[in-house]
């Protein structure tokens, strides 16, 4: 029996997924359930698993577009499984030794008359002289491979050669996941009324915070490590509740608000960048935060992210400080209406009740949609962001940090 392996549908929005990698070749067989490709959508990388036992004929090439529903492969169910492996088989066939064939003498190669020695008509070298380009570069088109107006005229420069360097290049096609990206960053710029607004934060009371209970809360947690994803997350939602207009979307005529942060934080993956989606971050304590983006953050490294995963989002965060990035302008997440930036940690001296005070500071950076967030709601909310993070016990943790950490 001949069956006719169809691409799944990823999600409702998805028509359409690219071949990605065969992970097996035509006329392997393979088990039931086994990964068979890994196919590329506009949102995540997903793998294909086999739907049944048998020898596989593929339907596809790598970097094919194929719409959803369409056939990529054929699986005969009737063929038996072949005994061992195939592999030993091959290796264990026996050799024989051939006798060593007398190849006839080879004439000595004709020296050819290289382009290099060929004089470039007088109007060529002319051309060539006036653009800097020694005739040794060209490769002459005219009778005996002499140079001629024409290969002058369309001569391109040599660039790099005194030095020895390499000059090579390679052009490999964008993967799908990759260029949705680009097309939705595109679009955000284009069809946003994106503003920045900055400001900075003491991580003082956070790092003093971490540095006391980090053990223990690694200990207590099965080795969940205490960082500062949890305290913005957390400073995020504090925000969103006493600015909603940030957490909210234009739609046509219409503005979308909503009574629950789902705050989506953008990882960089072996596929380009990922944005899983924390769901209702606002319930959840910093153990349940460091968790759930530990958890994406595994899948995302892997490969095995969902659409699911990634659908939604009323806000994002990016932390592009974990690259070394002192200061960035992030470009919105569409439709979302606001973005967070944190930056890196760097110690610097700032003024403390009148004194100077060597402290680590972070730059943080707040892009917003303009057509719906208001200067007010937007500076207010990024300062409102300051203030947990620089008073974390107090806004972030009610006056008492072993129970909000679960200790």
């Amino acid at each position: 029996m001949i069956l006719e392996m169809k691409v799944p549908s990823p999600g409702e929005s998805i028509k359409e997924v690219e071949i990605a990698t065969w992970l097996v070749k035509d006329g392997d067989y393979v088990e039931k359930d086994q990964a068979i490709a890994e196919v590329d959508s506009d949102k995540a990388t997903l793998e294909l698993p086999a739907e049944a036992s048998g020898i596989i004929t593929l339907k596809a090439e790598e970097g094919d577009a194929v719409a959803v529903g369409a056939v990529v492969c054929l699986i005969d169910t009737s063929a038996a499984k072949p005994a061992g492996d195939a592999t030993a088989k091959e290796d264990a066939k026996p050799v024989v030794a051939e006798a060593p064939k007398t190849e006839a003498p080879k004439a000595a190669p004709v020296a050819e008359k290289t382009y290099a020695t060929q004089a470039p008509s007088p109007a060529a070298r002319k051309i060539l002289d006036e653009r800097n380009i020694q005739p040794t570069d060209i490769v002459g088109t005219g009778k005996g491979g002499r140079i001629t107006k024409d290969d002058a005229v369309n001569a391109t420069p040599s660039m790099g050669t005194p030095t020895g360097g390499t000059r090579g290049s390679e052009r490999t096609k964008l993967s799908m996941l990759r260029r949705k990206v680009a097309e939705r960053l595109v679009a955000a710029k284009n069809e946003t009324a994106m503003l920045t607004t900055f400001n900075e934060v003491n991580m003082t009371p956070i790092n003093m915070i971490r540095n006391e209970y980090k053990d223990a809360f690694k200990t207590k947690h099965g080795g969940l490590g205490l960082g500062y994803m949890s305290f913005f997350t957390k400073a995020v939602t504090r925000a969103l509740a006493l600015f909603p207009d940030v957490n909210s979307m234009i739609d046509g005529d219409f503005k979308t608000a909503y009574d629950f942060c789902d705050i989506s934080i953008a990882v960089s993956g072996p596929k380009g960048l990922m944005v899983p989606v924390v769901r209702n971050a606002e319930l959840l304590s910093f153990r349940g935060v460091e968790a759930e983006i530990k958890r994406l953050a595994i899948k995302s490294r892997d490969g095995q992210i969902t659409v699911d995963d990634m659908t939604g989002g009323t806000f994002t965060i990016t932390n592009g400080g974990v690259f070394g990035s002192m200061l960035s302008t992030p470009i919105i997440n569409p439709p979302q209406s606001g973005i967070l930036g944190m930056h890196n940690i760097i110690e610097r001296p700032i003024a403390v009740n009148g004194k100077v005070e060597i402290h680590p500071m972070m730059y943080v950076a707040l892009s917003y949609d303009h057509r719906i967030i208001d200067g007010r709601e937007s500076v207010g909310f990024l300062v409102a962001v300051k203030e947990a993070l620089e008073n974390p016990l107090e806004l972030l943790m009610h006056g008492d940090a072993k129970k909000a950490l679960e200790l």
